[in-house]
């Protein structure tokens, strides 16, 4: 796998008021900005042509302070979603920069202590299709859900923020996709909120046993509330030591 996208975009409304002048992307997590976080996970596996999606209004921020993605070892472009209309409305824009290939989709606003290699190992290893990361929360109708057959190891169906009140498997920001994916985007049309929903566009690999998943073992957070990014800095900062090794 050699490419990657990274989203970026969004208005950051749980993030308000500092979201008002900054993308949350460049807030900091630990001593860097969060978008460096998704940037470091795409290198650990060895990726390093990666498009970053934004705004247009926060575009300039981000080649300022990036660049071409030499401080990373990586090569860096930039794409803008023009307004906030999905996370499958901005992977769209994706098309022309992945081509014919498989490659990787990170939310920047997701961070996680695991290293991706292994599951891009398994995904590499599917002829075709999807792969999602999964993991265990206590609140599941804040997120994506996974339902899942255990006796057959496979995804049967992903809800968007369903009305659960037990802990479920959310789908956290962490796809793999074939090429497929840009069709399938195509066939899908706005939810009540007015987006394309990713999760739509995942159920058609559900519908086609084409979805592979794995269950993350170790820290993930969606860093998209105050809560959450404070959390986020307080984990980072724990384990200082240990994210050095990494990078």
């Amino acid at each position: 796998m050699r490419k990657a996208v990274i989203l970026a975009g969004g208005t950051g409304s749980r993030l308000s008021p500092i979201t008002r002048i900054i993308n949350k992307h460049l807030l900091p997590v630990g001593q860097y900005p969060m978008i460096y976080w998704s940037i470091f996970k795409a290198k650990e596996v060895g990726i390093r042509e990666i498009l970053i999606l934004t705004s247009r209004e926060h575009l300039s921020s981000f080649i300022e302070l990036l660049g071409e993605g030499k401080e990373f070892g990586v090569c860096l472009k930039f794409a803008t979603q023009e307004q906030a209309s999905g996370i499958a409305d901005a992977l769209s824009l994706a098309k022309d920069f992945v081509g014919d290939e498989k490659f990787l989709v990170l939310l920047g606003d997701n961070l996680f202590e695991d290293k991706l290699t292994p599951f891009v190992q398994q995904f590499m290893k599917q002829k075709q299709g999807a792969f999602i990361l999964l993991k265990e929360v206590a609140e599941p109708k804040r997120y994506g859900v996974a339902l899942i057959n255990e006796e057959t190891k496979k995804v049967t169906k992903l809800l968007e923020k369903p009305n659960i009140e037990e802990p479920a498997y959310c789908v956290t920001g962490i796809y793999m996709y074939d090429k497929s994916v840009f069709s399938y985007i195509e066939r899908i049309t706005p939810s009540k909120r007015g987006e394309l929903e990713i999760t739509d566009v995942n159920n058609f690999y559900v519908n086609e046993e084409k979805m592979g998943y794995d269950i993350l073992d170790n820290w993930w957070i969606d860093a998209g509330t105050h809560d959450s990014l404070f959390k986020a800095n307080c984990f980072v900062f724990s384990k200082k030591e240990d994210v050095r090794r990494a990078l």
